[in-house]
C-alpha cells in the first residue's frame, strides 16, 4: 500500500468536471485507487463516490493506492489534483 497526503488547491474544489477526468486517469491503472477525507473514503474510479465525499478548496486528502502500479498511480493521480486550476 502507498500513500500521499496533499491539499486541494482549486479554487472550485473537485467538481463533476475534473472529479470525471479524475476517473479516467484512475482507470488507466489496475491498483486499488481512493481518496480519504477524514472518515470518508472515495472509490477513485467512481465518479459518484467522488463526488459524494464533497472536495472543495483547502480540503487536506489521502490518496492511496494498492496494487501492482500503486506507487505511479498515486503519484499521476497527486500530480493531477495539484495541478487543476480554474
Amino acid at each position: 500500500m502507498y500513500f500521499k497526503h496533499i491539499t486541494i488547491k482549486n479554487p472550485t474544489g473537485l467538481h463533476a468536471r475534473p472529479a470525471t477526468q479524475l476517473v479516467h486517469l484512475a482507470e488507466k491503472y489496475q491498483s486499488k485507487l481512493e481518496i480519504l477525507r477524514d472518515s470518508d473514503v472515495a472509490d477513485m474510479k467512481s465518479i459518484f463516490s467522488l463526488l459524494a465525499v464533497g472536495l472543495v478548496s483547502g480540503t487536506e486528502v489521502t490518496i492511496r493506492g494498492e496494487g501492482c502500479d500503486e506507487t505511479e498511480a498515486v503519484e499521476s493521480v497527486c500530480e493531477f489534483i495539484e495541478a487543476l486550476e480554474e
